[in-house]
């Protein structure tokens, strides 16, 4: 089941009921250029092959690429836009099984699939939902380069 029409618009409104189970959704466009994988790098993962594009050419990278914790930190903005709702979003207690698989280079543009593994309401909390997603993170020839699974909490329309 591919769903678009609530997620194609940024900060759109959406409540737990809205989050089917087996919905999958792609969206966003980031492109990611040189100048913010090393100001990001330079900051919270100054490796050489996240910061000085010489180095990173004798890497086992063959240049220069982003950290890992850049692409999930671009992904997090494009959930923050298009996923989840600022009136029913209520955080997360976590995530689990982060992979990385492929490097993320300069001149890429991102986007976000989603798949909703469950949606169930709280039997302890009645207002509120609890989805569970599978993250991918996808470059421009559709391969993944990232992936998790996540747990939200979602408000109830009542």
């Amino acid at each position: 089941m591919t769903t678009e029409s609530l997620f194609e618009t940024p900060h759109q409104e959406r409540y737990f009921e809205d989050y089917l189970e087996g919905a999958i959704h792609t969206f966003g466009r980031v492109a990611v250029h040189e100048k913010m994988i090393i100001e990001f790098a330079s900051r919270y993962d100054p490796q050489f092959f996240h910061v000085d594009p010489e180095k990173a050419e004798d890497s086992i990278y063959g240049g220069l690429i982003s950290s890992g914790w850049h692409t999930t930190a671009i992904m997090m903005s494009q959930l923050a836009l298009y996923y989840f709702s600022d009136v029913s979003s209520m955080g997360s207690p976590g995530l689990t099984d982060l992979r990385w698989m492929i490097p993320v280079r300069p001149g890429d543009t991102l986007s976000v699939r989603t798949t909703t593994t469950e949606a169930r309401r709280s039997s302890s909390k009645p207002d509120r939902g609890i989805i569970k997603t599978f993250i991918e993170v996808l470059n421009q020839g559709s391969a993944v380069v990232m992936d998790l699974k996540t747990t939200s909490f979602i408000a109830c329309r009542s």
